[in-house]
């Protein structure tokens, strides 16, 4: 269902396709966090396992910064998944204001657990597309976020 604004046609198109996209995003990401949610984990939670995994230990700061979300909720997110023993802070030495967080043993192997099935359903929701449409999805999507990292 397209939007009832009677606006230009530009404006209408606009709109219409703003609203296309976040349906879809909200379609897949519902479709995906079933599968991460069936671990009793947040997206949020997983986002840093993920991060973490891939990246190494960071700060906070850095994570927020990877999974878009704001400093004062990671601290939230970050105390959660401590209180599980999947992940843990560091005071540095040398700066004891600097903190990193890494991931524990029991983390790691969770989401060494998770990610591989997680990939397969993020494969599955994008069979849907062809090579060129992904990549041609995946360039539109760079432009409309400002050439944001996707």
């Amino acid at each position: 269902m397209g939007t009832k604004y009677k606006g230009s046609s530009e404006d209408i198109l606009s709109l219409n396709t703003f609203i296309c996209l976040a349906r879809a995003a909200d379609s897949i990401n519902n479709r995906l966090n079933s599968h991460i949610s069936s671990y009793s984990l947040t997206i949020s939670q997983f986002g840093i396992l993920e991060a973490l995994y891939h990246m190494g230990s960071m700060c906070q700061k850095q994570l927020s910064d990877k999974i878009l979300k704001s400093t004062a909720n990671i601290t939230t997110v970050i105390d959660n998944l401590e209180k599980r023993d999947l992940v843990k802070r560091i005071r540095q030495e040398a700066d004891r204001r600097y903190i990193t967080v890494e991931l524990t043993e029991k983390g790691r192997k969770l989401i060494q657990e998770i990610f591989p099935e997680h990939v397969k359903h993020i494969n599955d929701e994008m069979a849907i597309l062809s090579k060129e449409e992904k990549v041609s999805l995946k360039n539109l999507c760079k432009i409309v976020g400002k050439k944001e990292r996707c």
